[in-house]
């Protein structure tokens, strides 16, 4: 097995004898990170070297120039200008490569200070990592960027995970054939792994597949104890039992993300949420094959549009989409929990003037999240204080909406009026600020103008008047100005030529003249006023002491009032800091009521119910709609047939497997993918597409509809539907839901048939969870005569006058046939082989090939052992057993060969 290579700091000095000042630095630095491309930053550029350049060009398409020698070889160059670098960075991590950021700690005239030699100071300030990405130009708007990290201790495995864009932080134990349903649902961007777990073969594997990028870490950084001492350090806490009981496996992993956010963001500390510690019992088990099959959050091909996310999102929020996301992917299991998201919903959906207006505030809100992220590690700029700012100042708006809401409900109702949910409750004392965060967002008001410039250098984002230093600074740079015109005017004035003071970062400011007027100047300044400086083509350059002194005050009042600015940005940055966990909780109640408001308005449009959710074992759905489906054909005009289901795992109500025949085409696969996905939505605490729907809460769901090979593990479509449904087979319990589709289908009829019967079996007898059971199989429909808890239900079609017509439209009773060639019609077979596959199949009719009677077979006992194969011993068996190969001569060996041939 060949691991990935870790990032690990290399503490090895380089060799660096005989490499200019410059160059020395960059190996320097480079050693420190081997595995990672170095990007230095040397003026408005960051420049790459050596072996780093060539990939670096390669991948990016960046020119490959030389600059110098080391050790008698040229040292390949490229560079990306600064102000672009993270469209650049950006393309490298989606290539796979790690990036490590060097940046100038000091301004180059500092450097100058130390003597002509000196070269300026310069450090990593991060390595960029797929897991690790906070800037708003790396990350997908409306999507999660999770790093997680995996470790065991003492037998027991955990899984923590990170979103450092926003400061989610979550960690549980998991049990390692649960390891792809949680790995699926996070979909991490990268993975840290304990080194022996890379090993482990039934874990690796799911890495390679869900995992993103797997970055191996020793043993010595999996230790609980230095673990929980990162941790501690990490949140500036002196224990960790403030924020539960964690156990050593799930310290361990903690550690792990606490050490790998040191070093990939050089010792900045992040906001961060406390851990939250995660039961899987609580939520939904959906495993990755289901997840994949569900289309969930993305379709098979790995687009947004057509997934079950894009069909409900009508969030207004970047936050509020993640969150939505979020609840999809991890459906709740507790009723209680569930039904609260209902309330919220429930109390929004007839209250559509404060649904308009909660939006419409909500809409003009940055992604606070984020902003927050970078404020804390260094990388914020004026316009996320801004941000900070405005969502402050919305979520008191949002509160005093929901409040006035609220109050006027009591006024209007006699009586005690309904209870406001207890969720909206929670988001109003979320939204409300306090007294302290209050005057905060009054300072930053103050203190920052609306539209500030995007980088801090640019300065001008602190308003007037907010520092008296400030403005002085300031003052004092502008009246130099109007004094460098006044100069401007009296020159012109005492020479009589017209005088242009200009101004550049290399000579400061500076009076240039066109060739002609300057040879008159000179000629007729015999005091020697103006020091020739610079000749162009066509102009000539001079300064006077005047101007140099000038320049020098202009120089001095423009650092002193950009040193000012940066210094207040860090003191109202400290702030915002100190205040992060208030501010996070106010952006967590704004996502939630993005989420409830977003439904509330999906479920109006979409004449959408509230659904039953309790402990019971049923499922019953009255004209649900698929939502994907069901928005597609909306899109085109065209309606949706709606339908029904009920199951009843307990076989007290209704029938606990539906087994679902139907021609192809017919809708088999929609009506099953339909059922589960409203499951998923009532689960996620959502309002579904239906007149109505029952559900006793699912634990675990599972699909196996369609497949396909899985060449890099070298399975067929047959071995990865058979890998599927014994996955169903061992995992599933009563309390699951389970839909398949076509099983045996990938091998010969007889051995197709005989799986799915023996699975239907199983499914009815012994785990007893409620199933769609959709099959080509007729014979399998028999089966209700002989199961209690088993009815047929059938996708009908009708034929008219040679066309086939489809209904879509799920019925009791069973399909009487598969129409099979006239779908091949429809697909464009050549009308000669649908000819002679009508004669073929009325043949293949009359003659009964199938002989298998349902009634030759006993009833599926779980209890029975399986008999052994027996196999006769062929001839060529026979043959090699009589013999000893050490008693054969050179001539018997060739023989018995011969004689082994002429039986094959």
């Amino acid at each position: 097995m060949n691991a990935p290579q870790t990032l690990t700091p290399d503490a090895t000095v380089p060799n660096v004898e005989g490499a200019t000042p410059v160059m020395a630095q960059y190996i320097q630095l480079k050693a420190q990170y081997p595995d990672a491309l170095l990007l230095m930053r040397m003026g408005d550029f960051y420049e790459i070297f050596f072996e780093d350049a060539v990939i670096a060009s390669a991948a990016l398409s960046l020119a490959l120039t030389k600059r110098g020698q080391f050790q008698g070889k040229d040292i390949p160059l490229a560079g990306v200008p600064a102000h672009a670098a993270d469209a650049y960075i950006a393309k490298l991590i989606r290539l796979g490569h790690r990036v490590a950021v060097c940046d100038q700690l000091e301004d180059p005239a500092e450097a100058k200070k130390r003597g002509s030699k000196a070269i300026v100071k310069r450090g990593i300030t991060r390595v960029v990592t797929p897991g690790t990405l906070t800037e708003d130009t790396l990350l997908e708007e409306r999507g999660a960027n999770r790093l997680v990290a995996l470790s065991s201790r003492g037998g027991v495995l955990a899984l923590a995970a990170v979103e450092l864009s926003t400061g989610d932080v979550e960690v549980l134990e998991v049990a390692p054939e649960q390891l792809g349903v949680q790995l699926s649902a996070l979909r991490p961007s990268e993975s840290l792994v304990a080194d022996r777990l890379i090993q482990d073969e039934a874990i690796y594997p799911l890495l390679k597949m869900y995992g993103g990028v797997i970055q191996p870490q020793p043993a010595s950084l999996c230790d609980p104890t230095s673990g929980e001492a990162r941790l501690l350090k990490l949140y500036g806490v002196s224990t960790l039992d403030g924020f539960g009981a964690f156990s050593p496996a799930e310290v361990s992993a903690l550690g792990l993300l606490a050490a790998y956010i040191d070093l990939t963001q050089a010792g900045k500390i992040p906001t961060l949420k406390p851990p939250a510690r995660v039961i899987s019992n609580n939520y939904l088990a959906i495993d990755a094959a289901t997840r994949n099959s569900l289309e969930i959050d993305r379709t098979q091909q790995g687009k947004r549009e057509g997934s079950l996310i894009s069909a409900l999102d009508m969030t207004v929020t970047s936050g509020g989409c993640r969150l939505l996301l979020n609840r999809l992917a991890r459906p709740l299991y507790n009723p209680a929990d569930i039904n609260a998201r209902l309330d919220t919903i429930e109390w929004l959906l007839p209250r559509r003037t404060l649904r308009e207006t909660l939006r419409h505030l909500m809409r003009s809100l940055s992604d606070q999240a984020r902003a927050l992220s970078r404020l804390s590690l260094g990388r914020g700029s004026a316009r996320d204080l801004c941000v900070i700012t405005q969502a402050l100042t919305i979520s008191e708006a949002l509160a005093s909406q929901l409040n006035d809401a609220r109050h006027q409900e009591h006024d209007d109702l006699a009586g005690d009026p309904p209870a406001i949910p207890q969720e909206i409750d929670g988001i109003i004392s979320a939204l409300v600020p306090s007294l302290p965060l209050s005057q905060l967002r009054d300072k930053l008001a103050r203190a920052v103008v609306e539209e500030p410039p995007l980088k801090l250098s640019d300065g001008g984002f602190i308003r007037p008047g907010f520092n008296a230093d400030l403005d002085e600074a300031r003052a004092l740079r502008d009246d130099s100005r109007q004094i460098i015109l006044a100069l401007e005017q009296r020159l012109a004035a005492e020479t009589g030529i017209a005088i242009r003071i200009k101004f550049n970062n290399v000579l400061g400011y500076f009076i240039e003249l066109s060739a002609k007027l300057a040879e008159q100047l000179q000629a007729q300044d015999t005091e020697r006023q103006f020091i020739h400086r610079q000749s162009l083509a066509n102009q000539v350059r001079f300064v006077t002491t005047e101007l140099i002194e000038l320049d020098g005050r202009i120089q001095r009042a423009a650092q002193q009032g950009q040193a000012l600015e940066l210094d207040i940005f860090e003191q109202l940055r400290e702030e915002v800091r100190l205040a992060a966990a208030e501010i996070q909780g106010g952006h967590d109640a704004i996502c939630a009521l993005d989420v409830a408001v977003a439904n509330a308005c999906w479920a109006e449009d979409w004449d959408a119910v509230r659904p039953v959710v309790d402990d019971s074992l049923r499922l019953e759905i009255s004209r649900g709609r698929h939502p994907v489906v069901a928005a597609a054909l909306k899109s085109q005009g065209k309606p949706f047939t709606p339908n029904d289901v009920d199951l009843d795992a307990s076989g007290a109500h209704a029938a606990r497997l539906s087994l679902v025949t139907g021609p192809n085409m017919a809708g088999k696969s929609t009506y099953l993918r339909q059922n589960a996905l409203l499951i998923i939505m009532a689960q996620a605490g959502l309002f579904v597409p239906a007149k109505s729907m029952h559900l006793g809460v699912v634990d675990k769901l599972f699909s196996r509809v369609g497949a396909g090979d899985d060449l890099a593990q070298g399975r067929s479509t047959f071995m990865m539907e058979m890998v599927e449904t014994a996955a169903i087979l061992t995992q599933a319990s009563e309390r699951s839901f389970i839909i398949l589709d076509e099983i045996g289908r990938g091998t010969a009829t007889y051995d197709g048939l005989a799986i799915a019967w023996a699975s239907a079996e199983n499914l009815h007898e012994v785990i007893k969870a409620r199933t769609l059971f959709a099959t080509h199989y007729h014979e399998l429909s028999r089966l209700e005569e002989r199961m209690k808890h088993l009815n047929n239900l059938s996708l009908t079609a009708h034929e008219h006058n040679g066309e086939l017509i489809f209904l879509h439209e799920a019925r009791k009773g069973s399909a009487d046939r598969s129409y099979g060639v006239q779908v091949a019609r429809l697909a464009g077979m050549p009308p000669a082989v649908v000819s002679r596959a009508r004669d073929i199949l009325t043949r293949l009719e009359e003659e009964n090939q199938t002989q298998l009677k349902l009634d030759d077979l006993p009833l599926f006992s779980a209890s029975r052992t399986p008999e052994p194969a027996s196999f006769a011993p062929s001839k060529v068996e026979t043959m090699l057993r009589s013999v000893n190969p050490d008693d054969l001569s050179p001539k018997e060996a060739l023989e018995l060969i011969y004689n082994l041939h002429k039986l094959l």
